[in-house]
């Protein structure tokens, strides 16, 4: 068992080759891990409230949790993920994070029953309130690595740049996420600067990093809890390293690539005049 997509759902893995079944809010069978795929009682309302996270898909009126379970395979694998509303806080912000929002707070705990066979388990977690980070702190950050990658460029700086959004596409990957192939190409057109590095590919690479591994992911700059394997401050700093970093890039490709016009140019002017 594990949280993943920054706590959206829940994922359950089934090895054991039996039967594990996860009960929903009645505690009529819901999922069914089986040896042979992922099963579904299509006369559990969870069935129909976990398909979206906010849980406000109509449930039909077939839908009995005191019903016979009429199961429907809906997966092949033995792992599966589900929006479980015990989990979850989707009214307005707790009073507790109103009075006080710049700290933790324990808003509950949570319990999801499980049977395998004839014995009864369940998974527990807690639900908590996080404070959102100082934005403005980590733009700073992004200033200050943008100001150390553009007065320090050295061959290595592409190499750290692209393994910025390397790690970040990897960290959401972990976390249960989609991997973002534009993040990961950004990545690999960075660290490909360090071995070869014309002016225009420098700019090219750094500004690909910087818009797609970095503004496009800034929003985790601002969030208290993020789509990523570990610390949250881990993946804003993959973020404004690929912001800073990247637009260093680009800036020291363009300048370079300006240089080198302005060469041509004078040396196509003296060889007019000799």
């Amino acid at each position: 068992m594990r949280v993943v997509e920054a706590g959206a759902r829940l994922e359950l893995r089934n090895t054991t080759g039996h039967s594990v079944e996860i009960l929903g809010y009645s505690g009529e069978p819901y999922l069914d891990v089986r040896a042979d795929g992922t099963w579904q009682n299509v006369n559990s309302p969870a069935a129909y409230i976990n398909e979206t996270l906010s849980g406000d898909t109509s449930v039909p009126a077939s839908a009995d949790p005191t019903a016979p379970p009429a199961w429907r395979k809906i997966s092949s694998a033995t792992t599966v993920r589900w929006h479980d509303q015990r989990t979850h806080w989707l009214s307005a912000v707790p009073p507790v994070a109103a009075a006080d929002p710049s700290q933790s707070h324990r808003l509950r705990d949570w319990e999801v029953p499980l049977r395998v066979q004839t014995s009864a388990y369940s998974i527990r977690g807690t639900l908590d309130w996080l404070p959102p980070p100082r934005t403005w702190m980590w733009w700073v950050g992004a200033l200050f690595v943008f100001a150390v990658a553009f007065f320090a460029f050295f061959r290595i700086s592409p190499l750290i740049v692209g393994l910025a959004p390397l790690a970040y596409a990897l960290t959401r990957a972990l976390d249960g996420g989609s991997t973002p192939i534009v993040v990961v190409l950004a990545g690999v057109l960075a660290i490909a600067a360090a071995y070869w590095n014309p002016p225009f590919y420098v700019a090219l690479s750094g500004a690909a990093v910087a818009l797609f591994g970095g503004f496009a992911e800034a929003g985790v700059l601002g969030a208290a809890v993020v789509p990523h394997a570990g610390p949250g401050w881990l993946a804003r700093v993959f973020v404004i390293v690929a912001i800073g970093g990247g637009a260093a890039m680009a800036l020291r490709g363009v300048l370079r690539l300006r240089a080198a016009l302005n060469d041509t140019t004078v040396a196509g002017y003296r060889l007019s005049h000799d």
